[in-house]
């Protein structure tokens, strides 16, 4: 019905149209048609008139002389006649070929515009369409509007609902930790009575051999210098000795061998645990590997690639068969010694990686990054097994533990947070006096060394969790957010280097400085030292590494 209407009233339209444009030139088709009347009884009247003048010609050579005068002005008058009729009829035919090209024209604009009709109707029936089409479309629209409307009510309720549970479980969450701190304040003072009493039992213990030792050298006194008196004193001095701590560590004091260990700045250096390998971490994207077993000489012992980033921290596991490299391309990788080969890629932090060790065993590893996390890796399963949030950088971490069940990091923010594993949050935390650049742990894990941006080394008693000596030196300032500080072997000693290109010694029990170490030209960013012999490995922003020590 409603194609039908329209046909209907786009026929009514055009006759409309056709009689409004037609009524214009309707005087002109009225005077076309007189015009031929016109022409057609002036044709009858010239025909009459020329039968006419043959009349009168013939009838004038009959009587020329008689009344001639009065006929030749009769014909005259009868010529001016025919001439004008002639004219008219003239003009007439000239008036009617105009007519005929003005109907030409009309009938050609009529033509034209009947093609612009047909294309207009085609334009109409394709727009209708779409009008339909486009009407169907918001139908649907409106349709999934509605539905999309009831989706977000539901969103909005579950929201709500979530929010309420979010409240309870924050609170619950903030009477745990309230909890928990309490439970570690307590923890901290019974550990502090236990190192008070377990110092009490020593100081009983070591009172009780010294004056057993005093009997038995007033003893060998008395016996008058016999060999067996002598023997027994002898005997005596021993013990005397194993009653006292003994540290390996030897104070280095000129270089063993300095050779260009990369291309560019050197970040990190690190001695094997089981031979005297040192590997080396550059801008240059690669870990390097230095046999410095033979005397006087240092040979390369390969060159481990696949970073895409500088390397800011390398370290051993615990056999020296496996060793881990931290990039700044947001990944860290694995590689075996023996071989060179490259084990594991692991890639997951959205920052550079500053720092990766291995934790307790060569199957797990932990990564610490400017993108604010920790990591914890399987590398049976090669995956991230848990994420640990800390809110700021991390410059650095190490493990307290054997396991690797507690973790210890530095960062940004100037906190040093203590981590346990079993736990997602962080169990507690020291707040220093500026951005810790490095941590680094002593061999009995009793104490930790952090390495500050305030141009201090501070060591701390993990036992009481408290800072007990804090070094620095006027000429002592630290030369990067990444420069790394070591215990030497034994615990008596600490190395940690320059922005002038020194690296400083310092004695962990008396604070005093024993020994500023210049050979680099530029700032020393890290040092390590042999876990037995004691050597002194340091390295610079000028592709430098220096071995300090007796080989």
């Amino acid at each position: 019905m409603e194609g039908g209407e329209w046909r209907n009233n786009i026929i009514i339209e055009l006759r409309a149209r056709n009689k409004r444009e037609t009524a214009a030139f309707q005087d002109i088709f009225t005077f076309q048609s007189r015009l031929f009347d016109n022409v057609n009884t002036l044709k009858n009247e010239n025909l009459q008139l020329t039968l006419l003048n043959e009349r009168i010609r013939y009838s004038n050579t009959e009587s020329v002389s008689s009344g001639g005068g009065a006929i030749n002005e009769k014909i005259q008058a009868l010529e001016q006649k025919i001439l004008s009729q002639q004219e008219e009829l003239t003009s007439m035919h000239r008036r009617r070929g105009e007519s005929a090209q003005q109907i030409i024209n009309l009938n050609a604009k009529v033509h034209d515009l009947e093609k612009s009709l047909q294309t207009k109707d085609i334009v109409i029936s394709e727009n209708t369409a779409l009008i339909a089409s486009l009407r169907a479309e918001i139908q649907m629209y409106e349709t999934n509007m509605t539905e999309l409307q009831g989706l977000n009510q539901v969103l909005r309720d579950e929201h709500q609902a979530l929010q309420i549970a979010f409240a309870a479980i924050e609170d619950k969450l903030r009477k745990a930790q309230d909890e928990n701190r309490s439970l570690v304040e307590r923890l901290i003072k019974y550990k502090a009575k236990d190192a008070d009493k377990m110092n009490e039992e020593n100081e009983h213990f070591l009172k009780k051999k010294s004056d057993k030792v005093r009997k038995e050298l007033e003893e060998a006194a008395r016996e008058g210098g016999s060999r067996s008196s002598g023997g027994s004193g002898g005997s005596a001095d021993d013990k005397i000795m194993d009653s006292i701590p003994f540290y390996a560590t030897t104070l280095p004091s000129k270089v063993a061998l300095r050779f260009d260990a990369h291309d560019g700045e050197v970040n990190a250096v690190k001695w094997s645990p089981t031979d005297r390998i040192v590997a080396t971490g550059g801008a240059d994207r690669k870990v390097k590997l230095w046999d410095v077993s033979k005397l006087g000489t240092c040979e390369s012992r390969g060159t481990l690639v696949g970073s895409n980033a500088g390397v800011m921290s390398v370290d051993f596991d615990s056999t020296g068969a496996y060793i881990v490299g931290a990039s700044n391309d947001f990944a860290s990788r694995v590689w075996t010694v023996g071989d060179q080969r490259l084990r594991h890629t692991l890639t997951g932090h959205s920052g550079k990686v500053m720092a990766a060790k291995f934790l307790g065993e060569p199957t797990k590893v932990i990564t610490g990054s400017h993108d604010r996390t920790l990591k914890i890796w399987d590398l049976r399963s090669r995956m991230c097994t848990e994420t640990k949030f800390a809110g700021s950088s991390c410059n650095d971490l190490v493990t307290s533990d054997g396991a690797g069940s507690t973790i210890i990091s530095g960062h940004f923010d100037k906190r040093i947070r203590f981590w346990d594993i079993r736990t997602e949050m962080s169990a507690n935390h020291i707040i220093l006096q500026g951005k810790v650049t490095s941590l680094d742990l002593s061999r009995d894990s009793n104490y930790l060394l952090a390495c500050v941006r305030d141009d201090t080394i501070q060591l701390i008693d993990l036992r009481m969790n408290t800072i007990v000596r804090s070094f620095s030196h006027d000429s002592f300032k630290v030369g990067c957010d990444w420069s790394r500080a070591a215990f030497g072997p034994g615990g008596r000693l600490l190395a940690v280097g320059a922005a002038d290109g020194a690296a400083y010694v310092w004695n962990t029990h008396s604070g005093r400085l024993e020994a500023v170490l210049k050979d680099h030209s530029s700032a020393v960013t890290a040092v390590s030292w042999h876990p037995q012999s004691g050597l002194l490995a340091s390295v610079d922003r000028g592709k430098r590494a220096v071995i300090w020590g007796d080989l």
